[in-house]
């Protein structure tokens, strides 16, 4: 009798995540959060609180060298990981890089990739402490493990959310589909007619936020200045939808989210209209805008209402009530999480 056989693509990321993480439940006093939220969470005592998270990059799935610069690629493989601490209310410290690569990468070009990680380490004050090389027969491939920190009064996890917290969003939602949305058009250009080149004037910030994008250390600084510790956090990666219904699932709440409210970009909105793109479902599902996703006390807020990088865009409900974004026309849509989808 054949086992039975249960394709991937049916339980997709989150779902196989759970499977494969139910059996490895923490048995450690150290292991306050292990798997589910945006960083595993150790206590080796004193006032601070260890985080510790990974991600990995894969050429082919997560990135494009026919318009990804490989000095950008590593800038961006550190961000995306220190967005994880920030996500966290926390700071960044210490990265490990593993990389795997082929012979047709030459070590000029890998100087280049770990130039940019330079940068970005510069930039997040954070030390490149270690890691790995091997070799690659299927392209290039980059896992980050970062280390972080954060106070114990401090922490912010996906499940503390409360009816009534008001939901806030960092920065500006879309551009970066929408910028990867641009740089799939000029491949597809380039690949038809090798002597066009491509047409991105005035695209530079749509294309920055796909390329290199910014994680948001200096909103978590704000909320510090600001003596708000949020009650619920997350980072923006797979689309907003998906990210909101991870802090209502983690939180056990509901939430309604004003589309008049979502912060989008000129640049984006214009980018949209030229793909005849509905800007919202851009926001909505678009991903890798890596802004920090969180919510507050309602008197919490008042102390960042003047905030230029925060908007608030919803607020949290009864978990009967449902997750559901409310139009520009008056009309409840419920939310589903279309973002990425790893299989």
């Amino acid at each position: 009798m054949m086992n039975e056989r249960t394709e991937l693509a049916s339980l997709g990321e989150f779902g196989l995540i759970d499977r494969l993480a139910k059996p490895f439940e923490p048995a450690l006093p150290e292991t306050l959060r292990g798997i589910g939220d945006d960083c595993a969470v150790l206590d080796y005592g004193g006032e601070s609180l260890t985080l510790i998270s990974t991600d990995m990059l894969v050429e082919g799935v997560h990135f494009d060298l026919a318009y990804c610069p490989l000095k950008h690629l590593g800038y961006k493989a550190v961000a995306v990981n220190v967005s994880d601490i920030a996500a966290m209310n926390g700071t960044p410290l210490h990265i490990t890089v593993s990389i795997a690569l082929s012979n047709r990468f030459s070590v000029e070009a890998v100087e280049e990739l770990y130039a940019g990680m330079q940068v970005a380490c510069k930039d997040y004050k954070v030390d490149l402490v270690g890691g790995d090389t091997t070799t690659s027969r299927s392209g290039l491939v980059l896992s980050i493990s970062v280390l972080g920190r954060v106070g114990k009064d401090k922490i912010a996890y996906r499940s503390g959310a409360n009816v009534h917290d008001v939901l806030c969003v960092t920065g500006d939602l879309g551009g970066a589909y929408l910028g990867l949305q641009m740089l799939e058009r000029e491949k597809q250009v380039f690949l038809s007619n090798p002597t066009v080149q491509p047409e991105l004037s005035g695209k530079d910030y749509i294309i920055q936020r796909q390329l290199k994008p910014i994680a948001r250390t200096d909103v978590v600084f704000d909320l510090q200045e600001a003596g708000v510790v949020p009650t619920s956090m997350i980072d923006i990666s797979d689309g907003l939808a998906s990210e909101v219904m991870h802090l209502c699932k983690n939180s056990k709440v509901g939430m309604v989210i004003f589309e008049e409210k979502i912060p989008v970009d000129e640049t984006a909105l214009a980018t949209a209209q030229e793909f005849n793109l509905d800007i919202t479902t851009c926001t909505l599902n678009g991903g890798e805008d890596y802004e920090l996703l969180f919510t507050v006390r309602p008197q919490d807020f008042e102390k960042l209402r003047n905030s230029p990088h925060i908007t608030p865009i919803g607020y949290c409900l009864p978990a009967e009530q449902g997750i559901f974004l409310h139009t520009l026309n008056g009309n409840h849509i419920s939310l589903q999480a279309q973002g990425w989808n790893h299989f």
